[in-house]
């Protein structure tokens, strides 16, 4: 169902909904509470900007770093103002890939899984596979997930709608974890309209995603603890050590979704609460991303009222900016936030209509969804030798953390071309290529290898248990260098063997960095 119209996904999604009171919503209402979750995630934002992937905070905010005279623009909801524009050109049905057009038209994409996906979308490449790891080495971080807010907003009381567009949608910069954490994110949202306890909502939210999938695992892991009595930092520490080994890149989607989790459930409901505990969590996250989701709950939750007047007023309603990270806006942005709300709840109404909510004077009279669970999107990275090389297994490969949030984090497993990158998950055991196979009379295996810029990593080469070949490969300047391997395999002739090409990446005797290794033009005569 992943190429289909998101029409025609609304309408699925609609499938099998249990009867619940009916949420009557007024018009004024309704874009009080649209306009409260795009203002409370501008304030997280701006208020909590200087620990993003930085040492955590250890005082109270209260106010904005600097004197801003309205919201600058910034990816945490430039994404969703794109969104929006492509609502009013393509209407309610927008597909994914025409949702990456309206991407390429407005230069989004200036960080992390964003920017990888538009340069795709610059090299001809379609969404939604911008957002695939085929194409997006960054497919496990949280671009999808902070643009999300916008389709929760779009579908109150409709979780199973706001989780279906944050699902289709979010594929334009991400997949499987990342997307996870983009419909997490939107049916958190969408039934904040509907529930004030925040605990409550995350109980709910939760269950749109499958029980396998990792991001799901660190909510659960969230509230069984919550549950268990444990406190915050007792929580916060537990997901760090656990989600962010895992995945190293500071923007991670899985390990900064669960301190999203825990600041709104001990924050319960008070803006300046759960966005101190979110700038507080931990060293080193994505700290104004995650605010700025938990905020948009809130807003959603509460309205306008719920959030700091004072930093309302200071933003002037008016959100501006050109260029973020080096990319120029087209067009450059200067808009009001109320004016914002007012398209995106004219949008929310035409979506809410389409899925079965009524329009008695100025209400929305809206059935409540239970959430209904989503199908697994789930990626290992030995699926990358679908397009490499088929021949051939990977194994122990992990996401490692270059390319994400922050920079000097060593290996990251990727795709690139013609060319495959590796980083071992676990670096007392390295990465494998793996290949079993009859060997022909006169049997070589030719490839060449490279290493990263001012890194290393040590090629060990096996036929059966016999090591055949072992040679550090290191780069010395800032090119790769590029050197070609060749292995004698006469001695195998005719048999059939385990071929084993091994990255490992703890090297005694060298002072040398580790880092990823790279791989093409592997070939067995």
């Amino acid at each position: 169902m992943r190429h289909l119209p998101i029409l025609v996904c609304l309408l699925f999604a609609s499938i099998g909904l249990q009867a619940r009171e009916p949420l009557r919503l007024s018009k004024a209402e309704y874009l009080d509470r649209v306009q409260a979750v795009w203002t409370g995630q501008i304030i997280a934002v701006l208020a909590t900007f200087p620990y993003e992937h930085n040492t955590a905070s250890t005082l109270w905010i209260d106010k904005f770093p600097k004197a801003y005279t309205n919201a600058i623009v910034d990816d945490d909801w430039y994404y969703e103002m794109c969104a929006v524009r492509g609502f009013e050109k393509y209407g309610i049905g927008m597909t994914a890939e025409q949702l990456g057009q309206q991407w390429l038209e407005n230069s989004c994409g200036s960080w992390g899984s964003s920017a990888q996906a538009l340069a795709n979308l610059k090299r001809g490449i379609k969404a939604p596979d911008t957002g695939h790891p085929r194409y997006n080495r960054l497919w496990f971080t949280l671009g999808p997930q902070f643009s999300a807010d916008v389709f929760g907003a779009l579908a109150p009381g409709l979780p199973n709608v706001a989780g279906r567009m944050a699902r289709e949608y979010g594929h334009v910069n991400g997949y499987a974890e990342g997307v996870d954490g983009a419909v997490f994110t939107a049916g958190m949202i969408s039934l904040a309209f509907v529930e004030r306890d925040a605990r409550q909502i995350i109980r709910e939210a939760v269950k749109l995603l499958d029980p396998s999938s990792p991001y799901r695992q660190c909510i659960e892991m969230v509230i069984a603890l919550a549950d268990a009595g444990k406190s915050f930092e007792e929580i916060v520490a537990a997901v760090e050590d656990r989600w962010h080994i895992e995945y190293p890149a500071t923007n991670n989607a899985v390990g900064n979704g669960g301190i999203v989790a825990a600041g709104l459930w001990f924050g319960t409901g008070d803006f300046w609460k759960t966005v101190n505990l979110i700038a507080r969590a931990a060293d080193f996250t994505d700290a104004d991303c995650n605010a700025a989701n938990a905020a948009s709950v809130i807003g959603a939750m509460l309205g306008m009222k719920a959030l700091p007047q004072e930093l309302v007023t200071q933003l002037a309603d008016r959100i501006t900016g050109g260029e973020m990270g080096g990319v120029k806006l087209t067009p450059p942005v200067d808009e009001s936030i109320s004016s914002l709300a007012q398209r995106t709840a004219g949008i929310g109404e035409k979506i809410l209509l389409a899925n079965g909510a009524k329009l008695e004077g100025k209400n929305l009279v809206i059935a409540p969804q239970e959430p209904i669970q989503q199908v697994a999107e789930r990626f290992t990275y030995n699926e990358l030798m679908h397009w490499w090389n088929p021949d051939w297994t990977l194994e122990r490969a992990g996401h490692g953390g270059a390319g994400g949030g922050m920079a000097g984090i060593r290996g990251i497993t990727h795709l690139d071309g013609d060319t495959l990158a590796t980083y071992p998950r676990d670096e007392t055991r390295g990465v494998v290529l793996r290949r079993i196979v009859k060997l022909s009379a006169q049997p070589a295996l030719d490839f060449q290898v490279a290493a990263a810029p001012r890194r290393a990593w040590e090629l060990n080469v096996y036929a059966n248990n016999t090591l055949l070949h072992k040679q550090i490969i290191s780069s010395d300047g800032e090119q790769q260098n590029w050197q070609p391997v060749h292995i004698d395999l006469s001695a195998f002739a005719g048999k059939e063997v385990t071929l084993r090409l091994y990255q490992r990446v703890l090297m005694p005797g060298t002072l040398k960095l580790s880092g990823n290794a790279y791989w093409k033009d592997l070939r067995l005569q």
